[in-house]
Parts: C-alpha cells; sequence; structure tokens
C-alpha cells in the first residue's frame, strides 16, 4: 500500500506494470508485434566421463541467413559452457552477465561454483523478464557432484536430463538421441551421435545450417572443437545455366529512338592577379 501511495518506493518482488500495459493498449485495439521465429539446433549429452554440447552455426533474420559462422556455445566458467538458442543479443549478454558472477562467486568463495549454482542464477534471471529474454539455453558441466546437464527455458523453468535438444531443430536431433543415446557411452561414441543429431537439424531444418561445432567437458578439461565438421558443404551445379538466344519466346517489340545531345563544357576565363 506504501508503494501506491509514494509512487517514488520501489515494491518488493516483481513488477508487472508492463504486463498491465500491455493488456490496456490490447483491449484498446492496438496490434502487438508477432512472435519472431528464430533458427538453431543446440544440443547435449551425458556421458561416461563428462558432458558433450553441440551447436550448428547459422544465424537468421527471418528468411535471411545473417552469419554463416555464428558462435552458439558460450564460456561460463572453467568446467561449465552453454549453448544458446533464441535472439542472438538476448542468449550473448544472459551468458556474458552469468558467467561475471559466477567469476565474482569464484573470487569470494575461493572455489569454483558448482553447475546446479549457474542453473539457479540463469532460471532466476530470466524468471524476472517472463519470457521477454528470448534465451533457450543448455547448460553443461562437471564438478565434485559430477556430470550435469540441464535445459533452461526463457520463461525460467528447468529440467535436468541425461540428453536434450532445443531450438528449431530439436526434433530432428531428438530423434536422434531416442534411437540411439545409452548410459555410459564413450567420448568417442558421444562426440558421433551429437555430430549426426546437429547434422539432423541441419538438413532438416531451414533455420539450421553450415557447421558443427563440439563442446567436450570433462573433470578438469574442457575440449571445444569450433568448426568440428562442415556439415553443409556448398556443392558443384550440376545442370548449365546458360540458355541459347532465342530459347525464350518475344511476345513484343518496342524500340525507342534517342536523339544524340553534344555537350560542350566551357572552361571559365582565368584572370591573371600578377
Amino acid at each position: 500500500m506504501a508503494s501506491i501511495l509514494c509512487p517514488d518506493v520501489p515494491s518488493p518482488g516483481f513488477g508487472f506494470e508492463n504486463c498491465r500495459r500491455n493488456a490496456l493498449l490490447e483491449n484498446k485495439g492496438l496490434a502487438f508485434p508477432k512472435a519472431q521465429k528464430t533458427g538453431t539446433t543446440i544440443v547435449g549429452i551425458t556421458f561416461k566421463d563428462g558432458v558433450i554440447l553441440g551447436a550448428d552455426t547459422r544465424a537468421t533474420e527471418d528468411t535471411t541467413v545473417a552469419d554463416k559462422n555464428s558462435e552458439k556455445i558460450h564460456y561460463l566458467a572453467p568446467n561449465m559452457y552453454c549453448c544458446g538458442a533464441g535472439t542472438a543479443a538476448d542468449t550473448e549478454m544472459t551468458t556474458q552477465m552469468i558467467s561475471s558472477q559466477l567469476e565474482l562467486h569464484k573470487l569470494n568463495t575461493n572455489r569454483i561454483a558448482r553447475v546446479c549454482t549457474a542453473n539457479m542464477m540463469l532460471k532466476q534471471y530470466l524468471f524476472r523478464y517472463q519470457g521477454y529474454i528470448g534465451a533457450a539455453l543448455i547448460l553443461g558441466g562437471v564438478d565434485t557432484e559430477g556430470s550435469h546437464l540441464y535445459m533452461i527455458y526463457p520463461h525460467g523453468s528447468s529440467d535436468k536430463l541425461p540428453y536434450v535438444t532445443m531450438g528449431s531443430g530439436s526434433l530432428a536431433a531428438i530423434a536422434v538421441f531416442e534411437s540411439r543415446w545409452r548410459k555410459d557411452m564413450d567420448e568417442e561414441e558421444g562426440k558421433q551421435l551429437v555430430r549426426d543429431a546437429i547434422a539432423a537439424g541441419i538438413f532438416n531444418d531451414l533455420g539450421s545450417g553450415s557447421n558443427v561445432d563440439l563442446c567436450i567437458i570433462k573433470k578438469g578439461e574442457v575440449d571445444y572443437r569450433r568448426t568440428y565438421e562442415e556439415a553443409n558443404k556448398k556443392g558443384i551445379k550440376q545442370g548449365n545455366y546458360k540458355y541459347p538466344k532465342g530459347a525464350t519466346n518475344i511476345l513484343s517489340t518496342k524500340v525507342v529512338e534517342v536523339e544524340d545531345v553534344m555537350v560542350t563544357r566551357i572552361e571559365p576565363e582565368r584572370m591573371d592577379t600578377a
């Protein structure tokens, strides 16, 4: 009640003034922008020694490919990384902010943060904005408790699973995991499985494409394979696109005579000031 009488005093908890404002504008007939469809395939699995994260590298703006080699696996801490799908700016800034918080946690406690700590920081930050930050994340890492893999939704909920996929190519990728994933896979099997899942998204989703990035996280070791494989190589054109003259029928012809006009430039006389 104090915040209503005194607008300068902030009220505790989250503020939902914008939600009420949006509902009021909608009742007045204002057309709201439609949700943007984003394109990405990001995946993660647990294996015998740790976690493997994977992502494609295509960034799109509607139907335009804006970046063919975008980096979608972001650093959080020495023992954990995070894949991002959705709005590229949101995923980049969200992971950078949480990474800075984890570094401060390390400096204050003199120990590396656990993966569940990063998961809590990410979901609390996203819940604060009620889904308006378009960041769908896959968090993977190894700590003193073992290997951990989380999927975090833009509105702030999360799941802990042995294998996860997110993005517009997630249905193609999850089909590969459902049929081939098994517990305690070795590293080579895990890398091949993640590669195949990303490739399924690349070849079956228009919003995903270009290369395959992998990040293998084990206890005390991280192997980030930037451009692990160029899955979508540009092939050689099979057909001949040069057509002989007369291949297309000419329906009508109009000739416009153009008169040549001679233009002579006259240089101004220079005055002798000597």
